[in-house]
C-alpha cells in the first residue's frame, strides 16, 4: 500500500490491527524487505501490529530529484566548513513520512524502532512529536556529533566504491554483498548464499543509488542532534554492536548519554547489520522494552 501526498510512501502492515503498533524505520539505501521476515513475525507473535515501509528514495516509495555527486560534494564541504547547505529533504521530512504512514493506518501512537539512519529519524520523531511515540528503540545509530570516531579508511573506500557494471544484476549484487560483508557482524557472519539471496531480492525490487546519495545528504544536513536528543522524554532503548565498523560503538553511547533515562544494550560481535543469529535476542529486547512502556490503546485518528 502507499500513502498519498507529495511523496508517496510504500508500506506494509503485519499482524492484528487492533494490537499496539511497532513501526520499523530502515536505514540508508535499504528497503522494507531488509527487515527480516522472521524478526517481524517474532514481534507479531509478541502481541504487536508491525509496520514496515520504504523510506523516500528507497524501494517503491516516491523519489526526489537533484542531489547528484556534485550536490553531495557541496553538502559535505558545507558541513565541514559549517556553512548552510541546501538538500532535497532532511531527516525531519523523513520523520513526517513516518507520521504519514501512521496516519494512513489510523495509528495514533506507536513504538518506533529504527536502525542506522532509521534510528536518526526515530530520534527526530520522538523529540518533535512525542505525542505520537510510545517508545523509541535506536539501533546502530548515533547522535550526529562530528567529533565521534568515524569509519576506518577501508570502510569508507568500500562505501564509496561502485559496481563494476551498474546495469547488470549480478554485478550490482556482487557489489552490495561485498559492502554488507565489510560492515557486517564479525561475530555472526551471514552464510554467503543466504546473504546473496537477500541482496538479490532487494535489487530486483528496486535499486536507486541516486536516492541513497540524497539520503546521505539528508543525514549530513541534519547535523548534530545532541540538543534534540535532550528533548526526548519517551522511554528509549539504544542497541549497538560492540564491533560496528560503520557507526562505532561511541555513536550509540553518545546517543544514550544525551537521552534522559535511556538504556544502552551493547552486543558483542555485532556489526552494522541484523544477523540471523541475533534476531531472537534483538526481538526479545525490543519486546521487553515495548512491554514496559506506558500502555495506550490504539485509537483511530
Amino acid at each position: 500500500m502507499r500513502t498519498t501526498g507529495t511523496t508517496p510512501i510504500e508500506f506494509e502492515s503485519l499482524g492484528n490491527p487492533a494490537h499496539p503498533a511497532i513501526v520499523l524505520i530502515m536505514g540508508l539505501g535499504m528497503q522494507l524487505v531488509a527487515w527480516p521476515d522472521d524478526f517481524c513475525q517474532a514481534l507479531v507473535a509478541g502481541g504487536y501490529r508491525v509496520v514496515r515501509f520504504d523510506n523516500r528514495d528507497s524501494g517503491l516509495s516516491g523519489r526526489a530529484t537533484g542531489g547528484g555527486a556534485l550536490g553531495l560534494f557541496k553538502v559535505i564541504a558545507g558541513s565541514v566548513l559549517k556553512l548552510p547547505v541546501k538538500t532535497p529533504y532532511t531527516l525531519h521530512d523523513m520523520a513526517q513520512d513516518t507520521l504519514a504512514v501512521m496516519d494512513a493506518l489510523h495509528i495514533e501512537r506507536a513504538h518506533i524502532v529504527g536502525v542506522s539512519m532509521g534510528g536518526m529519524i526515530g530520534q527526530v520523531l520522538a523529540a518533535e512529536h512525542p505525542q505520537r511515540v510510545l517508545s523509541l528503540t535506536s539501533i546502530m545509530s548515533t547522535s550526529g556529533h562530528m567529533r565521534l570516531p568515524q569509519p576506518s579508511l577501508k570502510v569508507r573506500r568500500v562505501l564509496m566504491s561502485r559496481p563494476a557494471n551498474p546495469k547488470d544484476l549480478e554485478s550490482v549484487t556482487d557489489h552490495l554483498v561485498h559492502v554488507l560483508q565489510v560492515i557486517g557482524s564479525p561475530g555472526y557472519p551471514e552464510p554467503a548464499p543466504a546473504l546473496r539471496a537477500r541482496v538479490r531480492r532487494g535489487v530486483l525490487r528496486a535499486y536507486i543509488p541516486a536516492g541513497t546519495n540524497r539520503q546521505v545528504m539528508a543525514v549530513i544536513a541534519s547535523g548534530d542532534r545532541r540538543s534534540l536528543l535532550q528533548r526526548i522524554h519517551t522511554p528509549t532503548l539504544v542497541i549497538h554492536g560492540r564491533d560496528d565498523p560503520l557507526v562505532p560503538l561511541s555513536g550509540g553511547q553518545d546517543t544514550a548519554k544525551h537521552v534522559r533515562g535511556a538504556k544502552l544494550l551493547v552486543i558483542d560481535g555485532m556489526g552494522h547489520d541484523l544477523p540471523t543469529a541475533l534476531l531472537p535476542q534483538l526481538a526479545s529486547a525490543i519486546l521487553q522494552h515495548c512491554n514496559t512502556a506506558p500502555v495506550a490503546s490504539p485509537r483511530k485518528i
